[in-house]
């Protein structure tokens, strides 16, 4: 994708006004944002669990990269401390529904537990005014099933929250989510040429398997002033495939 973005030219740059926090910025969508987010012109603070590929998109991006555990409350702490004021938060950090060993609780603790507890450290330093977050919630959970019991119900808590937060934190914050449909990032590798995958990418009136620019694009869109008096909505970034269910 080609977009040129000024949509963020008239934010006043103090406090923290040109900086986005997003978790789990290594990878995957979290790394497609950071890049919008730079193109935007917003100084960009990159977490991520791993260190190695939080420094890359952040060399990439001309950041800072800050290795967190965001399950780990110290971490977040530290993290928050490292980064400073920063006017907008991107929450996109989470565990992996497949191949994970957490129990129910464990689980809620570790998704919708994390972007609770990061969202509430960033509100503590965030500017007074024209301040927003985005939540990455999903379409399982919120709207369809899955065989995880725990991420369904974590991604419908994060949306949950974020329509909690919509409420109290605003007019000071706004608090927005998207909810993805199957995105071919690296914890997806593979799916797409399953029968399953094969079968989403059928039904899906736009012919394809989501790409990290797709949800990237609408992340930037609700933190940007374009998004002004849009507050507590849960955006799908699916194709259009929930409506042929």
């Amino acid at each position: 994708m080609n977009f040129e973005f000024d949509v963020f030219d008239g934010v006043d740059r103090v406090d923290g006004g040109d900086t986005v926090i997003v978790t789990g910025g290594g990878s995957g969508i979290g790394q497609a944002v950071a890049r919008f987010a730079a193109r935007a012109g917003l100084r960009v603070v990159v977490w991520d669990l791993n260190p190695d590929t939080a420094a890359a998109t952040a060399k990439e991006v001309d950041g800072q990269a800050v290795a967190c555990d965001v399950t780990d409350p110290l971490a977040v702490e530290a993290a928050l401390d490292a980064s400073g004021p920063a006017r907008y938060l991107v929450n996109n950090a989470g565990p992996a529904s497949g191949g994970s060993t957490l129990d129910f609780a464990g689980g809620l603790l570790a998704s919708a537990g994390s972007v609770q507890r990061v969202t509430d450290g960033w509100l503590r330093s965030a500017p007074e005014r024209g301040a927003a977050v985005v939540n990455v919630a999903s379409v399982a959970g919120n709207f369809v099933g899955t065989d995880s019991a725990w991420y369904s119900a974590g991604k419908a808590a994060i949306a949950g929250y974020t329509r909690h937060l919509a409420t109290r934190a605003a007019p000071r914050a706004r608090a927005n989510a998207v909810a993805p449909g199957f995105i071919e990032t690296a914890r997806m590798t593979g799916f797409g040429d399953t029968a399953l995958g094969q079968s989403l990418i059928a039904r899906n009136p736009m012919g394809r398997a989501g790409q990290p620019d797709d949800v990237a694009a609408a992340v930037l869109f609700l933190l940007s002033p374009l998004a002004s008096y849009i507050n507590g909505v849960l955006l799908p970034v699916d194709g259009g495939w929930m409506v042929t269910q």
